[in-house]
C-alpha cells in the first residue's frame, strides 16, 4: 500500500463527530459490502470485472449524474452519486486485492490534495474570491506535477468545450487571463465577424473553432460552465422542436416547405421564439 503522507498535514483535518447523518457508518458498510461480493462465493459478475471492463460504467453514471443536476431532481441526483460511489469502492477494492492500494489510499489522497491546495484555509494565504483560489489551485496543481505544458495529463477523451476550459484554467494559473468581461466579449464578436467573412469551408471550420474557444473564455468570466450551459440549450431546442412538430402536425403544416423567414414567423406564433429576430440594417436608401 501507498505510504502515509506527512503526519503534520493532517493535523489540519477538524475533529468532532463526522457531520453526517450516520457518521459516516454506511460509507464503511458499502465497503464490507463490496468486498463480500468480490470473495470467493459472492456474485460471479462482481468477481469476473477488472478496471477496464468498468470503464464504460464509470462513464454511464457519470452522464447519469449530469443528466440529474440539469433536471434538478435532488433524489435522482442522490441515487446516481451512490452509483458513482459504487464504481470508486469497487475499483479500489480490486486494487486492494492486487495488493496495490484500497480505499483509505484513495481517501488519503484527496484529503491531503485538499489541505495542500487550500492554503487560504489550512495555512496563512489570503485570497480576494473564488476566481483566485481557481487560479492558485492550477498553480499549485502545475508545481506538483512537474507541468511543462498547459495540454499536459488533459486526458485525450475530454470533451472540446470542457478541454478548452482547462487550459483557459490553467492559463489562468499563471495569469494569461481576460481582466473582465467585456474584454472578453470583444474578442468574441471580434471572431465572430471573421468566421461571417470566412471565403472557404476550410477557413470557416478554423474561425468557427476561434469563436467555440472565446465563447468558452467568456463563460469562464462569467462564472458560467460551458459544456452545461450546451447541454440545457440543446435540450431546450429538442423541447421546442417536438411542440413546433406536434403543432405543425396538427395543422397540416410542412415545416419543410416553408422558407427560413416563414419558418421563423411561424414558430412565432405558435409560441416559440427559436432565434431573435435581427436588428434592421437600414441599405444605401434608408
Amino acid at each position: 500500500m501507498n505510504g502515509r503522507p506527512p503526519d503534520d498535514l493532517f493535523t489540519h483535518v477538524p475533529g468532532g463527530p463526522v457531520p453526517s447523518g450516520d457518521r459516516g457508518e454506511r460509507l464503511l458498510d458499502l465497503v464490507r459490502v463490496m468486498s463480500r461480493l468480490r470473495q470467493p462465493g459472492g456474485c460471479p459478475w462482481d468477481r469476473e470485472q477488472t478496471h477496464r471492463t468498468l470503464a464504460r460504467h464509470l462513464l454511464e453514471e457519470t452522464h447519469e449524474v449530469l443528466e440529474a443536476i440539469d433536471a434538478d431532481d435532488r433524489e435522482r441526483l442522490r441515487e446516481e452519486l451512490g452509483d458513482v460511489l459504487l464504481q470508486v469502492v469497487f475499483h479500489a477494492q480490486m486494487a486492494a486485492e492486487e495488493g496495490a492500494w484500497d480505499v483509505d489510499d484513495v481517501a488519503r489522497g484527496i484529503v491531503e490534495k485538499l489541505i495542500r491546495r487550500h492554503p487560504h484555509v489550512f495555512g496563512e494565504l489570503e485570497v480576494s474570491g473564488a476566481d483566485e483560489v481557481l487560479v492558485n489551485w492550477e498553480r499549485l496543481k502545475a508545481e506538483e506535477k512537474g507541468r511543462k505544458h498547459v495540454e499536459d495529463d488533459i486526458p485525450p477523451t475530454l470533451p472540446a468545450l470542457a478541454r478548452a476550459a482547462k487550459v483557459l484554467r490553467r492559463a489562468a494559473g499563471w495569469g494569461v487571463d481576460w481582466r473582465t468581461t467585456e474584454g472578453a466579449m470583444g474578442k468574441l464578436r471580434e471572431e465572430v465577424e471573421e468566421l461571417a467573412g470566412a471565403a472557404t469551408p476550410e477557413e470557416a471550420e478554423e474561425e468557427l473553432g476561434d469563436v467555440l474557444f472565446a465563447a468558452v473564455a467568456v463563460a469562464r468570466r462569467l462564472g458560467s460552465d460551458p459544456e452545461s450551459a450546451l447541454r440545457r440549450s440543446t435540450a431546450k431546442f429538442a423541447e421546442r422542436y417536438e411542440r413546433a412538430l406536434a403543432r405543425a402536425r396538427e395543422e397540416g403544416v410542412d415545416l419543410a416547405a416553408l422558407s427560413e423567414d416563414e419558418l421563423l414567423a411561424y414558430l412565432k406564433t405558435i409560441g416559440i421564439p427559436q432565434v431573435e429576430e435581427a436588428p434592421h440594417q437600414p441599405g444605401p436608401n434608408g
